[in-house]
This record gives structure tokens, sequence and C-alpha cells, in this order.
């Protein structure tokens, strides 16, 4: 038996749900999801193909929108998009088990319809027809379509050959792989190729997958390690990897970490007290995963481009999730990392290496039963947020003006929750 795999992309999704909303035609209407209060610098989520048809790029900036177009600028309004998402799993799950499905992002998915499609007596084109029917049908949102051999080869004929296709549905076997893509330019429209891999496979005079597939073996491995597997492999079209083995797959090295890009430029003192504000957010991610860490990372970046990023990371005497110590240590991570005089537009913290909280380990300088006071005042913290709301119980620094907590906690994706149009 062949295998046969599909995944399902929706065409702008966020600006296509804005449309639908507003009774317009996604494919038709002028319509870009950004929210214009941050400024006009800010970055559009999305926009709708008949933008895109304009030359617009998708991830362009407010500004880099032709003032004398007259379209539609629709705030953010993420659980409607998360709702939205989950309908449409819904209708995968109509056809597929849910062991056969993978979401890959909130609007892309992979289905493995090996089984599937004896049962149904379809071919896997005509089976991502009805699913694609069902999900117009139904929610108004058009998708598109990459069926392959295997998972790669999916998604290979989804970002590269679907959008060119009548139906928005296109299939790759090794074979046509080779006959339709061995001389496909750039190399970054491939999965997993970036920027810097095309650079350097470039320099040793590979431009396009059959380049990669004719260059010695021993060279890749040298140039690349282990990624020349993977390069090898995609080359010629194969990827190994299953569905059940990405259902499986357990990650050996966790860490949780908090990120947020300033709305506008704070200075030193005032970035500290979102940096404490993280530290906070951090140890109630801890105590509810149930899990602690005892090595700390701090990232700061600045608004002037002439000032690199600075970090900084530190480890603990104890394996713990007190935001009392977390706080403390992020403090002092932040004190004699960070630049004083010039302003800061990026702060990101991580705890790595979390390890269960039965891993929690103490020291001769700390107190345990501090630590044990800590964790339940958390818990309690965690629990009462859960019932009424993350603003539910706020901290004196959340009240300052340089504090954002409170609209954070309010947001899905560090974007806006937002309300029914």
């Amino acid at each position: 038996m062949i295998n046969q795999f599909m995944i399902i992309d929706l065409k702008s999704f966020y600006a296509s749900v804005e449309c639908v909303d507003r009774g317009l035609d996604p494919m038709t209407a002028l319509l870009a999801v950004a929210d214009k209060e941050r400024s006009k610098g800010t970055i559009c989520l999305a926009i709708t193909p008949a933008m895109k048809a304009l030359g617009i790029k998708n991830r362009c900036r407010i500004y880099e929108i032709p003032k004398h177009l007259d379209y539609i600028v629709a705030p953010p309004r993420m659980k409607r998009y998360v709702d939205i998402s989950a309908d449409i799993y819904g209708i995968y799950l109509s056809y597929v088990a849910k062991e056969d499905i993978h979401v890959y992002s909130i609007d892309e998915s992979f289905l493995d319809v090996t089984n599937y499609l004896g049962m149904y007596s379809l071919s896997a084109h005509d089976l991502a027809l009805r699913i694609m029917g069902d999900i117009r049908d139904k929610l108004g949102l058009r998708a598109t379509c990459g069926i392959g051999t295997n998972l790669y080869l999916a998604k290979v004929a989804l970002d590269i050959l679907a959008k060119h296709s009548p139906d928005f549905i296109a299939e790759l076997d090794e074979e046509s792989f080779k006959q339709k893509l061995w001389t496909h330019r750039p190399l970054t429209d491939f999965w997993r190729i970036g920027p810097g891999t095309q650079r350097r496979l470039n320099s040793l005079g590979m431009y396009t997958q059959g380049d990669i597939a004719i260059f010695p073996e021993k060279l890749l491995y040298k140039n690349f390690g282990v990624l020349a597997e993977y390069l090898i492999d995609h080359a010629w079209g194969r990827e190994p990897c299953t569905m059940q083995e990405i259902k499986n797959y357990r990650s050996r090295s966790k860490s949780l970490s908090c990120g947020q890009v300033l709305m506008r430029d704070y200075n030193f003192d005032e970035a500290l007290i979102i940096v404490k504000e993280m530290a906070d957010e951090l140890s109630l991610d801890m105590v509810a995963a149930h899990v602690v860490s005892s090595n700390l990372s701090l990232y700061v970046g600045y608004s002037a481009e002439t000032f690199p990023s600075t970090g900084a990371s530190t480890n603990l005497q104890v394996t713990t999730n007190s935001y009392r110590i977390l706080m403390d240590a992020y403090t002092k991570l932040y004190l004699r990392s960070t630049l004083r005089n010039v302003p800061i537009r990026r702060v990101g913290i991580s705890a790595n290496s979390v390890l269960d909280e039965c891993f929690e380990q103490y020291s001769f300088f700390v107190d345990p039963e501090i630590m044990e006071k800590d964790r339940k005042i958390t818990q309690s913290v965690n629990e009462i947020k859960a019932r009424y709301g993350k603003n539910a119980i706020l901290k004196g620094m959340d009240l300052l003006d340089a504090g954002n907590a409170i609209e954070r906690n309010a947001q899905i994706g560090g974007h806006k929750a937002g309300s029914i149009i």
C-alpha cells in the first residue's frame, strides 16, 4: 500500500475569518489584520489574497501598504481564530481519527489518509476536495492542499505547487518531485531550507534540489554535519518520518520561556519592571506545569540597531519554581548584563532544562519552608486566575505606568483576544 499524506492550509486564515465575519468575500476583499493602536510600524498578521495580488507582502508593516489603497484594517481577534481553528479540526475528525492528524500550526494540519481511501472509495485528491468543500460550506473559508507519498512531499506540494493549481490541490511522489521541482529556484521555497543554508549551498555551487542530489555526499556531510542527511533525503524526495513517530516524539530537553516586543522604547528602570512581571508569569507557569529548574537565562534587545542584544544566564543554588528566588535571580541578571542608557524594545526570559517537581533540590542558604510556602501561594493564585481570569489577582508593580501585565493577560499569543464584531 502506498502511503498518502495531505496537509491542508487555510488561505490567509486570519484575514479570511475577518472577511467572513463581515460578510465579505475573502478572495476579493481588501483587508489587513493589524493592531493600529501599536504604531504605523506594526506588522500585519495577515492580508487577503486580493492584496497579495497587488504585490503587497503578507508580513508587511502598515506604512508599507500604499496610502491610496482603500482597505479595511481589522484588529486581531485571537480567540476567534482559535475557535475557528477548533471548528476546522472538528471537520478533520469527521473524516480521520485524531491519531492520524498532526496540527502543524493554527491554520495547517497534516492528515495521514492512507487507511481511509479504501473505506471512502475515494482517491486522495477527491477526499481533499470533499474536506475542503466542507470547510468552505460550513465556515466560508478557502483552503489549499498538498498531497504526497510522505510528509515532506505533501508539504512541498502545498508550499510551491498548490497555489498555482485550479482547484488549489497539488500532488507529488518521488518521481514527479524530481520532474517538477529538481530545477526549481530559490531553494528557500523548500521546507527547512532558510536563507543561511541557501547561502552556504550556493557558495558550494548548489542552486537547486537537483544540484544537491548529485553533489558528493562526503562533502555535504563535511560542510553541513547532521543537516546533510536531511538535505540528501529531501533532494531525492525522501522522508522516513511517519505520523506515528510524530505522535510518539518526546523532547529530551525541555524549557519554559516567555518574551515580548514592547510597544514603545523603555528605559532601563522601566524595562526592569517588565522583567519582574515576566519572572512572576514564568513562576506561575512552572508551578502549573509542576516543573522546576536550576538554570535561568535572560535576553534583552535594544531599539537602537547599532547596539547588539545582550543576555546572560545563571545557575541557581537550588532547583526550584519559587517566584521569590526567580524574581531575585532575574533582577540580578538584568542589572549585571543590560545596557543602562540605550532604549529597550525586546525582552525574553527562560527556565532551562526543566525537571519534574519531584526533583526539587534545596540548599543550606534557602529555607525550604519558605520555598514550600511560595509554591502554595502560587498554586492558590493559579487556581483563582483559572476561575476568575488572569487579572483577578495583580501585584502592585502591574499597576505602574511601565507595567503591561494587565494588557498581556487579556491577550492570546501576544495579540488581542478580540471581541465579537
